[in-house]
């Protein structure tokens, strides 16, 4: 059974950094394009940024690009999200998820999700 687990979130300074990291278990982690997405409160939950299996493509939300940084430890089976610069209203729940597939953008073609991580951000 393959499980994500998220980790690094915690209330940030609007401004600030915070690093989040999700650990993928009973699973070829090399197979599989890595995402992160996030859902603000009321709201739905939206694409942030992924990088390929293959480790030579990462996509980002237009509201991320150069503010975010995906990255992939494949040896320790861990996607991580280096965020930078976080909007004041930022707050959101932060998911790590897993596909088989290379459709980046779509959750329909994410496999397998993690159980969020809190990300509040004080103003």
């Amino acid at each position: 059974q393959v499980q994500l687990v998220e980790s690094g979130g915690g209330l940030a300074q609007a401004g600030g950094r915070l690093r989040l990291s999700c650990v993928v278990s009973g699973g070829n982690f090399r197979i599989y394009s890595m995402a992160w997405f996030r859902q603000p409160p009321g709201k739905e939950r939206e694409f942030v940024a992924v990088a390929k299996w293959s480790g030579d493509k990462s996509y980002y939300a237009d509201s991320v690009k150069g503010r975010f940084t995906i990255s992939r430890d494949n040896a320790a089976a861990t996607v991580f999200l280096q965020m930078a610069d976080l909007p004041p209203a930022s707050t959101a729940v932060s998911y790590c998820s897993a596909s088989r597939l290379w459709r980046p953008f779509a959750q329909s073609s994410y496999h397998y999700w993690g159980q969020g991580t809190q990300v509040p951000v004080s103003p």
